[in-house]
């Protein structure tokens, strides 16, 4: 004879998730939206750049790649005193675990592989998430394009326009521009007839979310999108009103010099623009 076991009940003093990221980075916000917008219960931890947080062994040893976001499902079942990758807790240094990392459980990394994840087990009422495989292509597109095309091209404009050591000119007019273009290309598809300013199905869906966060900083790249993409800052706008909305809090620019000589030291990089620079950019 045997008893079922009863079903964990998750709530925000037990959380059902742990959620790694940080609190500026883009890809961790897409994530954060999901699980605020499908009511599920998550412990959220902010790791720091390089050796203090995502470079540690023990983060490591939850996502190999050493990036965020990374997610463990504490309700499925993972390695037995281990984080879902058969590392047991004992082994990993330098960490003091929560209450909620020390339940194990399955762990995903990439914020696509992530909300793909979510979306398809505890979204079964098709909310944010496509309800046939139809609608699922459209979805995927949408999402996909943001990974391989959004994604890249502004993160890398970000980057020479802010972040890079030296001043590459060229570099920057190229990831400029290309952030434009695809701008231009979901300014076309949000202001296109029966769109109800949505991606796709002409309603909210997870291909939504996963573009916001990266175009909250637009402005530090000296584009006006309120301006130039009116469809795109009305849809913005959208999301940032709804309940589920978080953002972080970026870097003062008074910041933003020391972050940078701090992060350049760790790599070993000649910052050859120097603090004036960095603090000029920043303040855009």
């Amino acid at each position: 004879m045997t008893t079922d076991t009863p079903a964990q009940e998750w709530s925000a003093e037990n959380p059902q998730f742990t959620l790694y990221s940080h609190n500026i980075a883009p890809n961790g916000f897409k994530v954060r939206l999901l699980l605020n917008e499908l009511g599920l219960h998550y412990e959220y931890i902010d790791l720091e750049f390089l050796s203090e947080g995502m470079k540690t062994p023990y983060y490591e040893s939850i996502n190999p790649n050493g990036r965020i976001p990374a997610l463990v499902d504490h309700s499925v079942p993972g390695i037995a005193e281990g984080n879902g990758l058969g590392i047991p807790v004992e082994t990993l240094p330098g960490k003091e675990l929560t209450a909620s990392e020390k339940k194990g459980g399955l762990v995903i990394w990439e914020s696509g592989a992530i909300l793909m994840y979510l979306g398809r087990k505890y979204d079964l009422a098709g909310k944010l998430w496509p309800r046939s495989l139809e609608e699922e292509s459209q979805v995927m597109t949408w999402l996909l394009y943001q990974l391989t095309g959004q994604g890249p091209y502004i993160g890398q404009a970000f980057w020479f326009s802010v972040y890079h050591p030296e001043h590459v000119p060229s570099a920057i007019e190229r990831y400029v521009n290309e952030t434009r273009r695809v701008l231009s290309v979901v300014q076309k598809q949000l202001a296109r007839p029966g769109s109800n300013g949505w991606l796709v199905l002409g309603r909210i869906t997870v291909a939504d979310l996963s573009f916001y966060h990266f175009y909250s900083g637009l402005a530090r790249l000296s584009i006006d999108c309120q301006k130039d993409y009116p469809a795109v800052h009305e849809w913005l706008e959208k999301i940032k009103a709804r309940p589920s909305f978080v953002t972080g809090v970026p870097p003062k620019p008074s910041d933003m010099a020391a972050i940078k000589k701090k992060f350049y030291k760790e790599l070993g990089i000649e910052d050859k623009r120097g603090e004036e620079v960095a603090v000029a950019v920043a303040e855009k």
